[in-house]
């Protein structure tokens, strides 16, 4: 055991309390450490002794917790979750069904049924579902896959896990989708597969895309709801993907699905994804979500609706406050409804400025993506990639977002004049 003398003004001038919150520091401290501490010096305000106490990390931490004039920052992303999500995870953990049964099992009909497809198999993850889709597509590492470099380096990861050779597309500026004309001068023989995310939540232009007659993957971890031509998108394609990580428009914490119209993609998907009890050898994998999150994700599709109505109702305060003050991209077209997974906005100034401003300001902005591709492959030949990286920026836009909170987002853009 160690003993030793805490000074008050030091850890009071550190940590911003006020006389009767340091006073009630201590006293929860002596409580959450040992009931056996004893308290010495209670007469001298500026010195306490304290016994047969260690030093050690927690102690800081409850410093820190009682810091009241720490600043809330408002996230860039934020889950929804309410009562009824706590409940069904509950009574999935109080049911003993805890793994993969039948709560994935009605989670997968779901899905499907929502995007209006035959089937679909629930995943441990976006990127899981992306590499079974493309095994499922007999995708090997003779092929290529066609993908856009304005996308999360998961989207590359998938092709390398088959060891298939990526070919990077350019995006259109405005909607930040995969560039058509730009896909079309780059399609070989050798591209089996085509990866197209509907960016942020804004459908791409997928009927002209599943028309060159190569497989299309839809990658929806962004758009689930979202409509092309009055169909949700994930129905257009050979198969499609979801993600229901964290912060995602939905969620199951992580997990993803693969859907499709197939029963022989989706039969390939659900024999590759579970390696156990099978007849045959092959390496399979263990991708597999468990009732738990799906339970989660059966109790958030109730809400989906509701979640794209409240991001399209801010999205439209954004756009009418904030479209006389910097560039927006292309919010709608007359063909589709954005979802609003991101809010994207054009900077005329420095882009790590404006971030490292907001974090000050507690706005938590942030690049809607981290690095294209092509940086990180040393390519170059993407001017309209390029140019997006280096003046967008992506702010807050989620569904617990409260009035206060919009409000502190569009005065900071104002105040930034972008």
């Amino acid at each position: 055991m160690l003993y030793f003398v805490l000074g008050i003004p030091l850890y009071k001038g550190f940590c911003n309390f006020s006389d009767s919150s340091f006073h009630a520091l201590h006293c929860l401290t002596i409580l959450v450490f040992s009931k056996t501490y004893i308290l010495h010096g209670i007469a001298s305000p500026s010195l306490y002794t304290y016994s047969k106490i260690d030093v050690s990390l927690p102690l800081l931490m409850l410093l820190s917790v009682f810091n009241e004039k720490k600043e809330a920052i408002i996230p860039h992303s934020k889950p929804t979750i309410n009562e009824e999500d706590v409940v069904a995870v509950s009574n999935t953990l109080r049911s003993g069904n805890i793994a993969q049964r039948e709560m994935v099992e009605k989670f997968e009909r779901e899905i499907a049924n929502y995007i209006g497809l035959k089937g679909g198999v629930a995943t441990s993850s976006g990127s899981t579902a992306l590499h079974l889709a493309l095994l499922a597509l007999d995708v090997t590492k003779k092929d290529a896959v066609a993908i856009p470099s304005y996308v999360c380096t998961a989207v590359l990861n998938a092709v390398n896990y088959i060891g298939a050779s990526p070919v990077l597309i350019d995006i259109h500026p405005d909607t930040l989708n995969l560039d058509v004309e730009d896909l079309k001068r780059k399609l070989t023989r050798h591209v089996r597969a085509i990866i197209v995310p509907h960016a942020f939540g804004l459908p791409a232009d997928i009927e002209e895309i599943t028309g060159l007659g190569i497989p299309v993957v839809e990658d929806c971890a962004q758009s689930i709801g979202a409509t092309y031509k009055n169909k949700k998108v994930g129905s257009f394609g050979n198969v499609s993907v979801f993600s229901f990580y964290a912060t995602k428009v939905i969620t199951t914490s992580e997990g993803g699905m693969v859907a499709s119209n197939s029963n022989e993609l989706l039969g390939k998907v659900r024999d590759l994804k579970d390696y156990d009890n099978k007849e045959n050898y092959i390496t399979r994998y263990n991708y597999k979500m468990t009732d738990i999150q799906a339970s989660l994700g059966l109790s958030q599709l109730k809400r989906l609706n509701q979640f794209i109505e409240i991001r399209r109702s801010i999205a439209q305060r954004y756009t009418d406050e904030l479209k006389d003050f910097c560039a927006l991209p292309i919010n709608h077209k007359s063909d589709s409804k954005h979802i609003y997974y991101r809010y994207i906005i054009k900077l005329r100034r420095d882009v790590e400025g404006f971030l490292k401003l907001s974090k000050e300001k507690g706005i938590n902005c942030e690049r809607p993506i981290f690095k294209p591709l092509h940086k990180y492959l040393n390519l170059s030949g993407f001017p309209n990639t390029d140019s997006v990286w280096k003046r967008a920026v992506s702010i807050p836009i989620y569904p617990t977002l409260t009035e206060e909170n919009i409000k502190t987002i569009i005065e900071f853009v104002k105040s930034c004049k972008p």
